[in-house]
């Protein structure tokens, strides 16, 4: 019984998460910038901890979180600089193949919805962001990353597992790839009437992200 209640470390840690987040969102500060990926690693390092030699999967998205800490850092210090923007975007695209190997590792690819999603997607690319991508290099890379986000996603609906894992994890990589595609609306098209989601979207991400793979510490692995 005493694993049906929710931890009290689990609960100081996620509002840590949740104020990270606040203050990131309201100021410049890194380190609260990358506090909430940060503290996913040491929640899931926690509720993990007698079975980390066996969770592959769990270690992916640790790492997936790890380079979006990183790519943090490339994006905060960019000042214009297109090829930080790059580093940085290849991070992120770095944790969304470990996102996109957790799917794989928990179920499968559901292709109809993958295919649908792309090509929705690269009409999107064609008509608002590539006329608008002048370096050719990161055109490619914005492409690529593209693809591999929808992917990513197609991916994460095909996972096997009970909703308390599934349903989180979905929201936590639809929210990855919105926060992006605001981005890409800053960054290309001079829009920036939706800047404001743009942290709360992926910051929320995380913390679903990092409560999936808690509640998958807890449950079974079933198939839906």
């Amino acid at each position: 019984m005493a694993n049906s209640f929710i931890k009290p470390w689990l609960v100081i840690l996620v509002m840590a998460q949740v104020v990270s987040a606040i203050i990131a969102t309201g100021t410049d500060i890194f380190i609260f910038k990358i506090g909430v990926a940060a503290l996913g690693c040491i929640i899931l390092l926690i509720a993990y901890f007698n079975q980390l030699m066996k969770v592959l999967d769990v270690w992916v998205v640790i790492l997936a979180f790890v380079c979006s800490m990183i790519g943090d850092y490339y994006l905060s210090h960019m000042s214009g600089d297109n090829s930080m923007f790059i580093i940085g975007i290849s991070l992120y695209l770095i944790a969304h193949v470990g996102y996109l190997i957790f799917s794989l590792l928990n179920g499968k690819i559901r292709w109809k919805a993958t295919i649908l999603i792309t090509l929705a997607f690269l009409i999107f690319y064609y008509y608002t962001l590539y006329p608008n991508i002048l370096e050719k290099t990161l055109a490619f890379t914005v492409l690529f990353y593209l693809i591999i986000s929808c992917v990513s996603l197609g991916a994460a609906m095909g996972i096997l597992a009970a909703p308390k894992i599934k349903t989180p994890y979905i929201i936590g990589i639809a929210l990855i790839l919105f926060s992006d595609i605001i981005i890409s609306f800053k960054e290309f098209m001079s829009y920036e009437a939706l800047n404001i989601l743009i942290l709360p979207t992926y910051y929320l991400a995380q913390i679903c992200i990092t409560m999936a793979l808690y509640n998958k510490s807890k449950a079974y692995r079933i198939v839906v």
